[in-house]
């Protein structure tokens, strides 16, 4: 394979599956190109490949600079720059998904060096919650490359209006279309009494606001004799260990159990097997952990650092305040629902990620982005000026 795709993702890794890129940039490349369209998916890897997978080029580069301290975290790839560079000579559209790592900055220099169209992800990195954790080393690296590489930036993608604000907020100024993530409905869970569980899964990082979690666990455990608190997903920076010795700080016992990551059918089963998701985030973009929740019908409470204020429009979880109080006083109301209402409230969610979340459309609608920034179609609707 010589040629380039016509449309090409950007995106740091896709080698970890409890990343959200590895699926949604995946799985959105993988409905383009269920479109007719040419579509690439480039990324680095520790093993480069050059493969055709679901009708998406994948081709993965060798990072540069690894034996070097504190570059080798910046993701350097000359492999990656040529190819993006070949690739924006050849009039291809570079879509990068991410910010603050070399494999964000590089799509922007070659957009810019061939004049090839640019559109660009925050994938939720300019959320004050998220800009606030190594906010000098950020600083630095925007001075110095990232805000070069935004500039010729054509379009945003933003996954609500919440994230909207955050790109405003920072002062970028171009287009933004907004657009969600797609999900892959699974099938319907089985009928029948879930687990006197609450499970909390994705990535274990201080900005998820898990030990708000525990300390609101705290004050509703001893009253919900029977109930646990899951916590599931990857540590990162060791921060499940921080975590825990909150737990036995709170003298939480049994009532909270600390799990490494679940993948496919086994992290599906967690969803299914729970009475309750709860995501404590300070802030997300996004969330794609409540989508899978409800798509198999487990009602959710999310806390306002997450755009889903459709859980309280829609009936189907509740859109609550920061806090510890307010996430115990949430919880005494949900763990005192009936199982038979919170099903009924399952169920609803679940109607409702099929009926505005699937990725066919959605492919479609970042597909009419794409053209519009090729100049081959007018501006779509979903895309704010």
């Amino acid at each position: 394979m010589t040629a380039h795709p016509a449309h090409i993702h950007v995106v740091s890794s896709i080698e970890d599956e409890a990343s959200g890129p590895s699926y949604s940039v995946t799985r959105l490349a993988e409905a383009q190109a269920g479109l007719g369209l040419s579509v690439g998916v480039y990324s680095l890897a520790r093993t480069p490949r050059d493969e055709l997978h679901a009708g998406v080029r994948r081709r993965s580069f060798a990072a540069s600079l690894t034996g070097v301290p504190v570059l080798s975290r910046l993701d350097f790839s000359r492999d990656l720059r040529r190819a993006l560079d070949a690739a924006a000579a050849e009039g291809a559209l570079l879509h990068v998904h991410g910010l603050w790592r070399m494999p964000n900055v590089d799509p922007g220099r070659s957009a810019r060096r061939h004049d090839a169209p640019l559109v660009l992800s925050p994938r939720g990195m300019l959320g004050a919650a998220a800009l606030a954790f190594s906010a000098r080393q950020k600083r630095l690296f925007w001075q110095l490359a990232q805000a070069g590489a935004v500039a010729p930036v054509r379009c945003f993608h933003a996954t609500s209006d919440a994230e909207v604000a955050d790109i405003r907020a920072f002062g970028l100024t171009a287009p933004v279309a907004v657009t969600p993530k797609g999900l892959d409905l699974p099938a319907p869970p089985p009928r029948g009494p879930r687990e006197r569980e609450v499970l909390h899964l994705g990535r274990i990082h201080p900005k998820k606001g898990i030990d708000r979690l525990l300390q609101a666990w705290a004050l509703v455990a001893p009253e919900m004799p029977g109930w646990r608190l899951r916590i599931v997903g990857p540590s990162e920076g060791g921060h499940t260990a921080d975590l825990k010795a909150l737990a036995r700080r709170l003298s939480l016992g049994d009532s909270v159990c600390f799990e490494g990551p679940l993948y496919g059918a086994d992290k599906q089963a967690a969803y299914r097997r729970a009475a309750l998701f709860v995501l404590p985030t300070r802030h997300e973009n996004f969330g794609m952990v409540v989508a899978e929740a409800l798509a198999q019908g487990t009602p959710v409470i999310s806390t306002k650092g997450a755009p889903w204020q459709g859980l309280e429009t829609g009936r189907c979880g509740w859109w609550i305040d920061h806090g510890p109080e307010v996430m115990a006083a949430t919880l005494r109301e949900a763990l005192a629902t009936p199982p038979e209402e919170l099903a009924v409230m399952g169920a609803r969610g679940r109607d409702w990620m099929a009926r505005d979340f699937g990725w066919e459309a959605i492919a479609a609608r970042m597909a009419e982005v794409h053209a519009w920034c090729q100049g081959l179609e007018e501006r779509p609707e979903c895309v704010v000026i």
